[in-house]
């Protein structure tokens, strides 16, 4: 009985993810400059252009810094100074409507929700169950 009330407590445990991540939110939500959308996405601006935004059926030339809310860097193409084209249909729900948001040359930075990235489930060992997502997003370009 010892080991399964330890194991409820461990921080790799989907009950600590999310009460860490709604945690998170509730304080980020206070802060200066960050807004937080109807379904829960917070973003702020660190860099605004007035330039043509992208629609859903868009594909777009990003770049991007993704972290765990712990620090852990799961993606980084500023540092590879390469940036990522992709589909925004191909995107978690969360960056899906954040990039929407954004005019081309615009910068931003997200704090996607559980429930708008993977959710309960993850992705294998990169990202654990109900994990908040950090992205540092630069709309590099539209493509089509």
């Amino acid at each position: 009985m010892a080991k399964r009330e330890k194991k409820g407590k461990s921080k790799s445990s989907a009950g600590y993810n999310q009460k860490i991540g709604e945690d998170f939110l509730l304080q980020n939500a206070q802060k200066d400059g960050v807004v937080e959308t109807a379904s829960g996405l917070q973003y702020k601006i660190v860099e605004e252009v007035a330039g043509e935004k992208p629609n859903p059926e868009s594909t777009v030339l990003i770049h991007q810094r993704a972290l765990l809310l712990n620090g852990t860097t799961l993606e980084d193409t500023y540092r590879k100074n390469k940036p990522d084209e992709v589909r925004l249909a191909e995107l978690i729900e969360g960056l899906q409507e954040g990039l929407q948001l954004m005019g081309k040359g615009s910068r931003y930075k997200f704090w996607v929700p559980a429930d708008l990235a993977w959710g309960r489930k993850g992705t294998s060992n990169k990202i654990p169950p109900f994990a908040v997502l950090s992205f540092d997003i630069r709309l590099v370009d539209l493509i089509e």
